[in-house]
């Protein structure tokens, strides 16, 4: 059997106990809080990667640090929530917050914050889905027409005609599909349009 390639080094007991989940309770505007869980929802992601995405970049945590230091949270509609994160997540977090002298809230708040492109742009997609399903809708209707002319023309039985059929068969399947993904997506529709985006609350 041939020697593992993996050096003894690249993994260690500290490593693996940072990718263990923690739990942690934040105070955050329910802006913040829908937004996670709408990113999370719509991409099929776990909340606990994207926040591992968000904050384990310390380049990106940098920017929002400084940011952070001119940033004045309302205290208004914001609550309690408690969050899966990794251990190494919650570690980063607690690291700028006293590197900055910031609380953790703001960093994890202004770091949410940076979705808000991303839920623009699944929004856009969520409106432009339902425009293209209303098209499905119409053609249905006229394919409808169509394949019972050619029903009259031609026959039931005729091979064609089945072909047809089969088609318009694949087609429904295809808009009842679409209509799943839509239905997922219901929740974009709370949060405002590119150019509409509201500061959190």
């Amino acid at each position: 059997m041939s020697e593992s390639k993996i050096k003894p080094n690249d993994f260690s007991l500290d490593s693996l106990k940072g990718m263990q989940s923690v739990r942690a309770t934040f105070t955050l505007p329910r802006h913040a809080i829908n937004l996670i869980s709408t990113v999370a929802n719509q991409l099929g992601v776990k909340q606990k990667s994207i926040f591992d995405h968000l904050i384990e970049n310390k380049d990106i945590i940098d920017q929002i640090a400084d940011e952070a230091k001119a940033y004045e949270p309302e205290k208004k509609q914001r609550k309690q929530k408690t969050f899966v994160l990794s251990r190494n997540c919650l570690s980063t977090l607690d690291t700028f917050a006293r590197k900055y002298k910031l609380s953790r809230d703001v960093l994890l708040e202004l770091s949410i914050r940076q979705l808000d492109p991303v839920i623009t742009q699944e929004k856009q997609r969520h409106e432009n889905r339902k425009i293209l399903l209303e098209q499905m809708r119409d053609f249905r209707k006229r394919g409808s027409n169509f394949l019972n002319r050619a029903r009259g023309l031609a026959g039931r039985d005729d091979e064609t005609v089945q072909k047809i059929e089969s088609f318009f068969s694949q087609y429904d399947k295809t808009m009842d599909e679409l209509e799943g993904i839509i239905e997922k997506g219901k929740s974009v529709e709370q949060f405002p349009s590119a150019g509409e985006q509201q500061m959190f609350a």
